[in-house]
């Protein structure tokens, strides 16, 4: 397996919070946030290229339409696609990782969330079932010799996912799904509404011209009864809680700007407690600083981030000072 994280980004990586602000103790627990990838479909890549003429994607298409389902349950938070779709990119994630526990755990690791997502398509296509109708120019209204021929087509997909813990990369929670449709007279991809469900390189299973057809409604079926088992799977899953630590780079016009930014978790609308050192406590044998007495000066939320820095305005508080602590947990 190709190493995806090296170096500092490890560090990053290991600094990376969760991307959303901490919740009111009022307003209970929040939802377990997931992000899930596109599913590995390497077993059945022939079948794929054989059934729509070209190597659909239909890892993608099986993801998109989970997310899509676990979205309307609402049980999981789930990260959106253009936010995973810019980490993979950017840390050159490879199709051939997709299934792979360790790296599945270092992508969750930097998108901040409570587990991520993997799975397998580990069959996606159908038995054509033909059968010869009359014959001897006997029955069927005088057809002639032979008769006629009526084709069953029955597809059949299985898919599995499994639910990994970003921390130990430990398979918390499995789920799978089987769908299966059957129909006479037409092809597994015919009978729909059109061939909008899928285009060069990619699929929508989630359209309506998809979902009609013999292999789309296989797909839905088994993507329907994989989502039942991942959200009876919520209770498996655990919040991570990270505490985000930074320090005051600069005060001007009213603003605070900090030393830490989206590398290390933070996002627009985060809010983080300002603290000043009053006195550092030493271990005597060693020297090294072992704790910081600190008063509280105020609370700030952000409201830019880049890569490292944010922007924050003031909540409450007053005279902050560079070198000041700005920490939050986030979960």
């Amino acid at each position: 397996m190709r190493r995806i994280l090296t170096g500092a980004v490890v560090v990053t990586a290991l600094l990376f919070a969760a991307t959303a602000a901490a919740q009111d103790s009022a307003q209970g627990p929040r939802k377990k946030r997931v992000a899930i990838l596109d599913f590995d479909y390497g077993t059945v890549r022939s079948h794929v290229a054989g059934l729509f003429g070209s190597d659909i994607d239909v890892g993608k298409g099986i993801s998109d339409l989970l997310v899509k389902h676990l979205v309307q349950d609402g049980t999981y938070s789930v990260i959106e696609r253009k936010m995973l779709d810019k980490i993979l990119a950017e840390q050159n994630f490879s199709n051939s990782d997709r299934a792979n526990p360790m790296s599945a755990a270092q992508i969750g690791k930097i998108l901040g969330v409570d587990a991520i997502i993997v799975g397998s398509i580990t069959q996606f296509g159908g038995e054509d079932e033909k059968k010869q109708v009359g014959g001897g120019g006997g029955g069927w209204g005088g057809f002639g010799i032979g008769g006629i021929k009526r084709t069953k087509s029955k597809a059949i997909v299985t898919v599995d996912a499994r639910v990994i813990d970003i921390d130990t990369a430990e398979i918390l929670a499995v789920a799978d799904g089987k769908g299966e449709s059957k129909r006479e007279g037409t092809s597994l991809v015919g009978g729909g509404a059109g061939r909008g469900g899928w285009g060069v390189g990619g699929a929508d299973f989630s359209s309506s011209g998809f979902q009609e057809t013999i292999i789309g409604e296989a797909v839905k079926a088994a993507v329907e009864q994989m989502s039942k088992g991942l959200i009876a799977s919520n209770e498996k899953l655990k919040v991570r809680t990270i505490m985000v630590e930074g320090m005051v780079a600069a005060v001007d016009a009213g603003m605070v700007i900090l030393n830490v930014g989206s590398k290390a978790g933070l996002k627009v609308g985060d809010q983080l407690s300002v603290e000043r050192v009053g006195r550092e406590i030493k271990d005597p044998a060693t020297g090294q600083v072992i704790r910081r007495m600190t008063s509280k000066i105020g609370v700030i939320e952000v409201t830019d981030v880049d890569a490292t820095s944010a922007m924050c305005k003031v909540v409450s508080g007053a005279g902050f000072l560079v070198k000041d602590l700005a920490k939050t947990v986030t979960q």
